[in-house]
Formats: C-alpha cells, structure tokens, sequence
C-alpha cells in the first residue's frame, strides 16, 4: 500500500477505508486535508474551490455545507445531483470527505451562512446516501453556533460504525465550541471524549490545532495525540478558526506545532476568505511540514497517472 504522501490519483481512488487509513498511517504526519465550501462562489470562478485546493496540494478534501438532499459544488460541470461526489473525485483524484453534524434539534442560527439544513444532519439516511454517492470519509463535527455536543457525537458514532462502518472511514471532533460554551477552550475534547469517541467506532479524532483556540497549546494537543494513538486512532489537527486566512508566517508556526504533537494528518479549515483556505497558505502548510519534493510532487502529478 503506497503512501498517501506519494500515492498517485488512481492508487488514490482505489483504495477502501482500511487501506487508507493505512495510507495516511504510513506518511508519518504528512496528510494534508483541505475543507472548502462548494455552495458559495468559487475564488476562481468556474474551477471548484476543492480543485484549487487539490491543486495546491490536498491529499484529501472534505466538503463542508454539504446537503446530500441538495448537492451543491459551484463551479462544477452539470451532472445528475447523485453524481456530484463522483465528478469531483474524476476531477481532483482525491478521496472525498463531508461533514455532517449530530444536531439535537434544528438551531436558530441567524447568521444565513451557517444556517443548518436537514441534509446536513448526521442521521443514519443521510450517511447513507453520502455513501451511496462515493463518500470516503464522513467527520461528525459542527459549524459555528450549531450546538453540536461530543455526547451527540458518540451516539451517532455507534449507529454508524454499526450500520456503515465497512464503508467508510470515521472520523470525529470539534475543532471549536460549536456553540456549546460549556465545551470551550480545553473542554472541547478531553481524554474522556476520546474514550468514548474509540469505543463508538472512530478511526479517527479531530482536535483544534495548537494556537487557533483560546488555551490550546502544543503541549496539550500533544498528550491527546499519544492518547488516541494508545486507543488505536488516528488522528486530525484542525485550523477551524478562520486562522487558514493569517499570513503565512502564522500558518508555518501553526504546521509546525501540529507536527510536533505527532498527528497524523492536518486540516486548513474553508474560510481563508469564504469557501476554502488561502491557497498559498495551503502550499505554505504544505512545505512547512514535508517540504518542497513532496508538496511539489503532488501538485504536479497529472490525475491520469
């Protein structure tokens, strides 16, 4: 099994759950993973905003604001709505991940932006179809203000490791309150989470990347990653906090801190402006954490090979 660092677009598409769980296993801390919004403008217009990111060096690309009733990817050749993940998998080579979000109850969000929709919800129908439709990997997480509680996650963890586990990669964490005050700063995830998080079914743990939120350090996001190593998981550092805009400077220190917690992959949140990080900060991520052979090497191989 190649390396996910180094694997090329049709050993990317072919692999299943285990083998890339494997894959990224075997890179040692050198995924990157891209979220980008396919219901706004695209920064370049008619190319996608998760080709721009895979262009620019994501491993893998998780779409967020995804509706599986009503799928959205401005930007994107007109295909039948069930065919939305496939097209962007032909188009970027890249395993596709979405987010969905274990809502107790619809929120009142008032900003429209981040307003919840039914096909967003974690539910067990919903998983399904992003399965049915090509989905890789689905992250239970939450957007801003949207009440999304680690119990809420362990539940839905359950039912789809039991329903769906041998379909998908799992991956689950809050990469800031979500709206629950209660779970900030050092309470959005704790060992305790963890537990729960491994013994649901998770392949993998999110956690907020040192320095992007409130009492986050290196120190601390370090001993949650040898944590969910010991529990068997994989894990994911996330710039959730509008932090994948900053300069490039912040953004090398942050890849740098990450790799120093020894996770596994890293994740540029979508809203560098609004849709998906800064394009040279993605590079600069890249670069900061395996260097320019490897960013380059995956920027430039064709997704025919």
């Amino acid at each position: 099994m190649p390396r996910i660092l180094s694997a090329f677009s049709s050993q990317l598409t072919a692999m299943g759950p285990r083998e890339l769980l494997s894959s990224i296993a075997a890179s040692e801390g050198r995924t990157i993973l891209c979220e980008t919004i396919g219901s706004v403008m695209p920064m370049l217009m008619d190319v996608t905003n998760a080709e721009f990111a895979a262009a620019m060096g994501a491993d893998i690309l998780l779409l967020n604001m995804f509706d599986v009733n009503k799928p959205l990817i401005q930007g994107l050749p007109p295909v039948p709505p069930e065919d939305t993940v496939r097209e962007l998998k032909r188009l970027t080579g890249r395993p596709i991940g979405i987010n969905l979000e274990p809502v107790e109850e619809l929120p009142k969000e008032e900003d429209k932006m981040w307003a919840m929709t039914p096909g967003r919800i974690a539910t067990l129908e919903n998983a399904r179809k992003a399965a049915d439709m090509g989905v890789n990997m689905i992250l239970l997480t939450g957007n801003p203000g949207t009440g999304v509680s680690n119990a809420a996650i362990v539940r839905t963890l359950e039912l789809y490791k039991k329903e769906l586990g041998d379909r998908l990669v799992l991956a689950a964490g809050k990469m800031h309150a979500s709206g629950v005050l209660s779970e900030g700063g050092e309470h959005i995830i704790t060992r305790e989470d963890m537990e729960s998080f491994a013994k649901a079914g998770a392949d993998i743990i999110l956690l907020p990347a040192p320095g992007t939120v409130p009492g986050i350090t290196m120190e601390y996001i370090r001993g949650l990653v040898e944590y969910a190593h010991s529990l068997g998981c994989l894990t994911i550092t996330a710039i959730g906090t509008s932090q994948e805009g900053a300069d490039t400077a912040t953004i090398r220190q942050i890849a740098l801190m990450c790799k120093q917690t020894g996770t596994d992959m890293h994740h540029l949140g979508d809203t560098g402006y609004c849709g998906m990080a800064l394009p040279e900060n993605i590079q600069s991520y890249s670069i900061a954490v395996r260097g320019i052979r490897h960013t380059y090497h995956r920027m430039a191989a064709s997704i025919n090979r």
